[in-house]
């Protein structure tokens, strides 16, 4: 399967279980790769027919800087989700990153979903 995916991409938004992490902006690093069949995109070269992985960057942004949860797992569910709308989407992967929590590592978290589709497709 074909993959479209954006890295390292840098938003500031206040998530986390501690009073100041949602009261206090931080950097996150969002990974969002998604699975598609770019067959048709790679045929007819127009955008039309891709997925446009800055629809991805604008809804990461939109989670992270517009909303606060508790948990980063929360944050990469709402973005994968939002995502998977786009039925072209067969399988969507966002890990979330939180590059300042300790002196020496970065801890984060990967969800993967995939696209439930009707039956009856």
């Amino acid at each position: 399967m074909d993959k479209v995916f954006i890295r390292n991409l840098s938003i500031r938004g206040t998530h986390g279980t501690e009073a100041r992490e949602r009261e206090v902006e931080q950097e996150f690093l969002i990974d969002i790769e998604a699975q598609f069949d770019a067959k048709r995109a790679a045929l007819s070269d127009n955008l039309d027919d891709t997925i446009n992985y800055v629809r991805f960057r604008d809804i990461a942004r939109e989670i992270v800087e517009g909303r606060s949860f508790f948990l980063i797992e929360r944050v990469a569910a709402e973005i994968a989700n939002t995502i998977l709308t786009d039925m072209r989407i067969e399988e969507v992967s966002v890990t979330v990153r939180k590059p300042h929590v300790f002196e020496s590592g970065i801890p984060g978290v990967t969800i993967v979903r995939t696209c439930q589709k009707d039956a009856n497709d």
